[in-house]
């Protein structure tokens, strides 16, 4: 397999290197913040931050100038695309990163940790995120995937004097060992069966009239392992630990940028390789979405720890991003459509919510239900954008999140199946489920009393108020104007790429 990828690069007369620029830049920057950590220790504390910051800003030049382009470029024999869809998904992951950098500046300074290694490695996964954008063939999105993964691994027990850090990190890396074993496996029999590593391959060789038991088997396995990946129930079981236990900041860039990545290779997979075969994985993914929500809400409403809550609320919004490929094979790119839009609309809101849990962890130093209490004695401000982003989380209009679940609703009605339906039902339900604790939250924070009485005044950073804006902002406007994450997010895999 690997060979073959080598041959198909070294058939390609030269290399792009402006489609390549976005990955070129992080490289860079990542290498130099490692060559910094090297040469001046603990002296780069003081701006290693903002470089990390300043890198991710410069990594979005390229995507702009590829974007205004608006040529799609195929390089490697066809593993590897830039298109609008890459682009578009590029340009959220490193915009996730910024905002996640903006979270980590005061919280990582003001700890016991090593700062100048963590923002490497940030920058290293991020790199990966951006590569499985346009991976278009199994050896490459593996390699992105564990690329984007092995440096969250450490960074998930990078409080490595508290237990529970510790913990994280050690669930995180066994069940994602475990779930890259899984879709390795499944990988094999797809390849077994294609003769080719490229998705497009794989797609003309799994769309035969009559379905085997082995491309069977090799669909359902290769989903099983990006269900892990992305926290579908029943695979979820590292996510509520990890997040509790993991850095905050790292929780956050786990629950947004790592989740989305996953979803990103898994549908590129499903409308390129396997979009043939919707009697095979739509049975599978009808499956985990409904499970996803259901359960994931379900367990929510019996947390009382705000970040294991947000755990099980991210395993429900899983299942809402997993529901329109359920039904990719009657409304073909609608699905991508739903999924990319309800991705956007996510990061924003998600990574809003979990800046304010910060702010306020700084003055009570807990993350359990009972310390938000009263905070809008305190912190108004918080209040009320945590209020937004609770609100967007459930649906509620006019934030972002109204749009997010419309677009799924609409792509599962659209498909005009009892399936669809079905599940559309069920995703309705699930909203008004979710309302009741992210409301719940809510109320705490407005009607209860503060914590002792302790009305001192919340000190924000200034970093974190540029986080607080930049999602807020997003999730406000995305909610009131809808058509501009529409026009963002009406991309294509299957037209770019012959599937």
């Amino acid at each position: 397999m690997i060979a073959q990828v080598l041959a198909q690069a070294f058939e390609s007369p030269t290399i792009d290197y402006h489609a390549l620029a976005p990955e070129i830049v992080l490289v860079s920057f990542a290498a130099l913040l490692i060559l910094l950590d090297v040469v001046l220790l603990e002296k780069g504390r003081t701006f290693i931050s903002a470089l990390a910051g300043i890198g991710l800003l410069a990594t979005m030049l390229p995507i702009l100038t590829l974007a205004i382009d608006g040529t799609d470029r195929v390089m490697f024999g066809g593993a590897y695309v830039v298109d609008d869809f890459s682009l578009v998904m590029k340009a959220m992951f490193v915009l996730s990163g910024y905002v996640v950098v903006l979270l980590s500046t005061n919280y990582i300074a003001e700890g016991d940790y090593w700062e100048n290694e963590y923002y490497g490695l940030l920058l290293a996964s991020l790199t990966g995120m951006v590569m499985i954008s346009s991976a278009r063939d199994l050896i490459s999105i593996f390699v992105a995937l564990e690329l984007l993964s092995i440096p969250v691994y450490m960074m998930a027990t990078w409080r490595k004097r508290d237990i529970r850090s510790n913990e994280a990190g050690l669930k995180y890396y066994l069940m994602g060992v475990f779930a890259s074993a899984v879709m390795l496996y499944g990988m094999s029999m797809l390849y077994g069966t294609a003769g080719s590593t490229l998705l497009v391959d794989i797609g003309e060789a799994v769309g035969g009239e009559e379905t085997t038991s082995i491309v069977t088997l090799a669909v359902i396995f290769t989903i099983i392992g990006f269900a892990f990946k992305v926290s579908a129930v029943p695979f979820h079981y590292w996510a509520p630990d990890t997040y509790e236990g993991a850095p905050t900041p790292v929780t956050a860039y786990l629950s947004v940028a790592s989740k989305a990545a996953g979803f990103v290779a898994l549908l590129q997979l499903v409308m390129v390789g396997f979009y043939a075969r919707d009697d095979v994985y739509e049975p599978v993914l009808w499956i985990l979405a409904a499970a996803s929500m259901t359960v994931g809400n379900l367990l929510a409403l019996r947390q009382e720890n705000v970040v294991r809550m947000m755990a099980y609320s991210g395993v429900a919004q899983a299942g809402f991003m997993l529901a329109p490929l359920a039904v990719a094979g009657k409304i073909g790119d609608d699905a991508v459509v739903a999924t990319v839009t309800y991705l956007l609309i996510y990061a924003a809101m998600n990574l809003g919510a979990f800046a304010v849990i910060i702010a306020l962890a700084r003055k009570t130093g807990s993350a359990t239900l009972d310390s938000f209490n009263g905070a809008f004695h305190y912190a108004p401000g918080l209040t009320v954008v945590m209020t937004m982003f609770l609100f967007s989380l459930a649906g509620i209009p006019p934030f972002g999140g109204w749009f997010a679940k419309f677009a799924v609703l609409a792509a599962l009605i659209d498909a005009n199946t009892a399936a669809g339906v079905v599940l559309a039902v069920v995703a309705a339900v699930n909203s008004v489920i979710a309302l009741y604790y992210y409301g719940g939250l809510a109320r705490r924070m407005w009607a209860e009393e503060a914590p002792d009485g302790d009305l001192t005044p919340v000190r924000v950073p200034v970093s974190l108020v540029a986080a607080l804006g930049l999602a807020a902002g997003l999730t406000l406007l995305f909610g009131v104007f809808p058509n501009l994450v529409s026009e963002v997010s009406d991309v294509s895999l299957i037209s770019t790429l012959g599937g």
